[in-house]
């Protein structure tokens, strides 16, 4: 009876949860490996090289954060629902927030990561751009705020100023508010 092989998804997993929690540098295979718990063998039976991985591992990611959030957001029916759904669903601290900002953080110093980051966030922001342009018909102030809309997701998770009276979370949810031309919520 044959050793079972270790999956070519295990290899990916393992690389984007070693992305999101040490960056791109310690997605290295001898490492996967180890953790994994198997040999460095079965790596080369799914990929070429460690550069072929971490193609797949862009590859699952931009899925994930296009495909898979498009469809999931596609069956609300509230275009301001779809556009808090999507953001909960890519940068609200689970698995894809770590991944995100890594990728981020990558692509600073990798221009083909540069380009793929460029096309999953035009996603983004044109899911934003259709969905505010549902309630606002203004083109520059659809773009402004499809834009502080973007910079609020992602900004939140770098800003550590404080909010004298406030907590971050009233400030972001005042702010999203706003973006939204939604009533601010009343406290409770």
């Amino acid at each position: 009876m044959g050793v079972a092989r270790t999956p070519r998804r295990a290899w990916i997993e393992q690389g984007l949860h070693t992305l999101a929690a040490s960056g791109v540098d310690a997605v290295r295979v001898e490492v996967l490996a180890k953790t994994l718990g198997v040999t460095k063998g079965g790596f080369y039976g799914y990929f070429a090289d460690r550069n072929s991985l971490l193609e797949a591992m862009l590859d699952e990611w931009e899925r994930e954060c296009t495909v898979d959030v498009l469809e999931r957001v596609a069956s609300v029916d509230d275009p301001r629902d779809r556009v808090v759904l999507a953001g909960r669903l890519t940068l609200s601290g689970d698995r894809l927030l770590g991944i995100d900002l890594a990728i981020r953080d990558w692509a600073r110093r990798d221009p083909a990561v540069t380009e793929r980051l460029r096309r999953v966030d035009d996603v983004r922001m044109g899911l934003l751009r259709d969905m505010i342009g549902t309630f606002c018909t203004d083109p520059d102030e659809i773009e402004a705020r499809s834009l502080l809309a973007f910079c609020l997701a992602i900004g939140n998770h770098f800003l550590a100023a404080g909010h004298p009276g406030r907590t971050r979370e009233e400030v972001r949810a005042r702010a999203s508010a706003i973006i939204l031309d939604r009533p601010a919520a009343s406290p409770e």
